[in-house]
């Protein structure tokens, strides 16, 4: 479950007007924490990534699908969080919660580094490709 004020501050950016992917990364953030004080850890990046999307989705932040490329289950996972954020807050089940707890105890915590964050940073950018990134150095100078 995610932590109250990660919960309020992606309403605050709601009210503010801001976009639901602007939402989302407190979800990201509160995980990246999270992996970094030892909680649990993530196999890569991408993962924690993901976890903080479904966070997001579960709590009802108004995500779009996954991409077309992305794998029929990573989609279908997508499609059951934000059911599930629609359905509103109800407790998680317990056996499943701690399975994937201590499934996610075991990884490493190598994924929440600066450089590991870096990297992903880089290689999402680097997919977007030059007017992508160029589009958003303009609007980063504009804000």
């Amino acid at each position: 479950m995610p932590e109250r004020e990660t919960i309020e501050r992606a309403r605050r950016a709601r009210r503010e007007g801001k976009r639901p992917t602007t939402q989302a990364g407190e979800f990201i953030r509160e995980e990246i924490h999270h992996i970094r004080e030892g909680k649990h850890g993530a196999r890569s990046t991408k993962q924690a990534i993901a976890i903080g999307l479904s966070k997001a989705r579960r709590a009802g932040v108004r995500l779009g699908p996954p991409p077309k490329s992305a794998e029929p289950k990573t989609r279908q996972s997508a499609a059951y969080a934000a059911r599930a954020g629609r359905r509103g807050v109800r407790k998680p089940a317990r056996t499943r919660s701690r399975a994937i707890v201590r499934a996610l105890r075991r990884e490493p915590r190598g994924a929440a580094s600066r450089t590991a964050l870096a990297r992903q940073t880089r290689q999402a950018a680097r997919r977007r490709g030059p007017r992508a990134r160029k589009a958003a150095a303009r609007k980063a100078v504009e804000t």
